[in-house]
């Protein structure tokens, strides 16, 4: 699959439904998974290789039957998406830019609960592995084939740290009996509750050969 990481799950989800190996070509904005799967994002072309490269095998997330390579988010982030969605018609810097001061004046309560628990979190992340994550931002993943889910909550807009916690499925409710979610950087919309499980090392992935 040539594109960037919204692109890539339907095509990984062919790919094992009929046990072969997936090739991604990272062609897209960010592509973070063809970064934290080892692969050069500045250069697409040398991806090509690994059609006659090695072969290794990493987990893939699922949320209900719906498969994600990278993370599923709720709250800000996921309404930031939709937001940046709904204004692409516009130009892209200002898109953002009116999707981030919409989403800072949006204060209505998610009303979470995780696994039955309920939890006070403006925004929560369930991830394929582990991230090392900032502030604001989604860092980088050392492992694709830990076997575990890693959930983050975090409180208010301003918040200064995440609550982590791994597990091998969670089921997360909302208030609502539909959420807004971001999966992989893409808009979607989910039933309530909604049920989280990790496939461990489901996903055959080829790569170039290592240098030397």
């Amino acid at each position: 699959m040539a594109g960037g990481d919204g692109s890539l799950a339907q095509v990984a989800q062919v790919a094992l439904e009929r046990d072969v190996p997936f090739v991604c070509v990272p062609f897209g904005t960010r592509n973070h998974f063809a970064r934290d799967i080892g692969l050069d994002r500045d250069d697409p072309i040398a991806a090509l290789d690994s059609f006659g490269g090695w072969e290794r095998r990493i987990d893939v997330g699922r949320i209900g039957g719906d498969l994600f390579l990278n993370n599923v988010s709720l709250g800000h982030y996921a309404t930031l998406v939709h937001r940046r969605e709904h204004h692409r018609g516009r130009r892209d810097t200002f898109a953002r830019l009116r999707a981030l001061l919409l989403t800072i004046t949006n204060r209505e309560a998610l009303g979470l609960k995780i696994d039955g628990e309920p939890v006070d979190a403006s925004v929560a992340l369930v991830s394929n592995n582990d991230y090392n994550l900032e502030l604001l931002s989604i860092g980088e993943r050392e492992r694709l084939d830990e076997g575990r889910l890693h959930l983050y909550l975090a409180t208010g807009w301003r918040f200064s740290e995440w609550d982590e916690r791994a597990c091998t499925a969670v089921t997360i409710d909302a208030a609502r009996h539909r959420i807004k979610a971001a999966i992989d950087g893409e808009p979607a919309a989910f039933e309530t509750p909604l049920e989280f499980t990790i496939e461990p090392l489901a996903l055959r992935v080829l790569l170039p050969a290592a240098p030397g």
